[in-house]
């Protein structure tokens, strides 16, 4: 497993690129807009291939995030999402965001901190149980 990134929602884009930016001194690695989805992925690091914090932009978020809310969660790479969705089961994790996709999953902390699982490179070819598996709770 490679720990990937932690995210945060921002309200103010430039006001937190800013802070990020200019005053941390954080890079911009890159910037990624979703127009279907209506948000803004930045992701920011001290240097290349470092560990990054993704900014979060969603362009029609009416007011400021409550606390708690503008945190969103960490990210993990993994070699098998299947294998490892699998064994957190058996561990007795509830996979709240099942990898439907072969690609992405979500689990929740005993703190209720979102753990976001990706699968390394491309995403594997679509699979049973995770195939039908139903959302669960929040993540």
């Amino acid at each position: 497993m490679r720990y990937l990134h932690a995210m945060v929602r921002v309200f103010d884009l430039e006001k937190s690129l800013d802070f990020y930016v200019n005053k941390l001194g954080l890079i911009e690695i890159r910037r990624s807009d979703y127009e279907k989805g209506r948000f803004t992925l930045i992701f920011l690091a001290t240097a290349p291939h470092e560990p990054m914090i993704e900014l979060t932009y969603n362009w029609d978020q009416p007011a400021p995030y409550s606390i708690g809310r503008n945190f969103g969660h960490l990210a993990f790479e993994v070699d098998n999402i299947y294998t490892y969705c699998e064994r957190l089961q058996q561990l007795g994790v509830t996979i709240l965001r099942p990898p439907r996709d072969g690609r992405m999953a979500f689990v929740r902390s005993p703190d209720d901190i979102s753990i976001e699982i990706l699968q390394r490179g491309q995403a594997l070819e679509p699979q049973e149980p995770w195939i039908l598996m139903e959302n669960s709770g929040e993540w």
